[in-house]
């Protein structure tokens, strides 16, 4: 049921082009040798890597990595950075490896692209603010997160039969520990972390299922989602409550929406080039930054 992590702030390619850098390369040093005396120097490779449109993609992604590093590095944790690296680990298992690979990504290019998405985001609550106005207009669908547990099975016949063993009386732990095949979840009774109409993680006809429960009661019928078929219980779902109450979770709430705007981002990401008076001085690679031009921190206006 759970779908795959996605990292929606940015995209950074990893190639190999990212180990050679683009500046330092202008030199004579012996990149290959063959033949009888030939050979390819660090300036022929730099001038012929150049030519690849990726390279612009590489430039304009280290040059952001770094203004972002720059101007934000200070407000984002270590730790976070590690944990969501290790969900990823954790999600894919002994297929991390081929992730990485199919990806075009390293290890260290992986982790670099997730520190990216949390220095962008820490970039965006500097640059916006939401305003009341903006909260009232969020506060008019929200719903507050709930806590559900699940048990997903491949079949719909599965499904049915852990239903009438939860009629008869049987322990949803006992049944998600027995016919779950959510490895991350099963063994913890299929207990999902708190979630909201706004997680991408979940399908949404999970997420409209598991709504309409109240504390205590579970799905009827087996829920269909794209991997399979799901059996969900309401473990906590809390009264919506006042405005004030749920300011800082509306405040989140927004905040997670522009960071899935790719306009907002840019105007973002361009604010912060600007700010670090990022310059390109290889006229063949100056347009490597042209879709932040022009851009403005006005963003706020976007959203109204």
């Amino acid at each position: 049921m759970k779908k795959k992590y996605k990292l929606s702030v940015l995209a950074l390619i990893s190639i190999s082009l990212l180990g050679v850098g683009v500046s330092g390369c202008s030199n004579n040093s012996e990149v290959a040798q063959y033949g009888n005396n030939k050979k390819i120097t660090q300036q022929d490779f730099y001038n012929e890597l150049k030519q690849n449109p990726a390279s612009k993609t590489v430039l304009a992604n280290m040059l952001i990595y770094d203004a972002l590093k720059e101007a934000y590095g200070n407000k984002v944790n270590q730790a976070e950075i590690n944990k969501t690296y290790d969900a990823y680990k954790n999600q894919y298992g002994v297929q991390f490896n081929a992730f990485l690979e199919n990806n075009n990504y390293t290890r260290k290019s992986f982790k670099q692209l997730i520190e990216i998405n949390y220095l962008s985001k820490a970039a965006l609550k500097a640059q916006m603010k939401p305003t009341q106005a903006q909260l009232k207009a969020e506060w008019k669908n929200y719903q507050p997160k709930i806590t559900v547990q699940h048990i997903l099975t491949t079949k719909a016949e599965t499904a049915n039969e852990v239903v009438s063993k939860l009629d008869a009386g049987a322990s949803f732990d006992s049944l998600a520990n027995e016919y779950s095949v959510d490895n991350t979840t099963s063994t913890k009774g299929g207990k999902l972390a708190p979630f909201n109409m706004t997680d991408k993680k979940y399908d949404t006809a999970f997420k409209k299922a598991a709504y309409k429960l109240k504390d205590g009661e579970y799905t009827s019928q087996p829920v269909q989602v794209t991997t399979g078929y799901e059996i969900i219980k309401m473990i906590k779902h809390p009264a919506k409550g006042s405005f004030s109450a749920n300011k800082k979770a509306l405040t989140q709430e927004l905040y997670d929406k522009w960071a899935n705007n790719s306009t907002i981002m840019q105007n973002v990401i361009s604010q912060v080039l600007k700010d670090q008076k990022v310059e390109i001085k290889d006229k063949d690679l100056k347009s490597a930054l042209d879709q932040y031009k022009g851009k403005t921190n006005s963003a706020n206006k976007i959203t109204k």
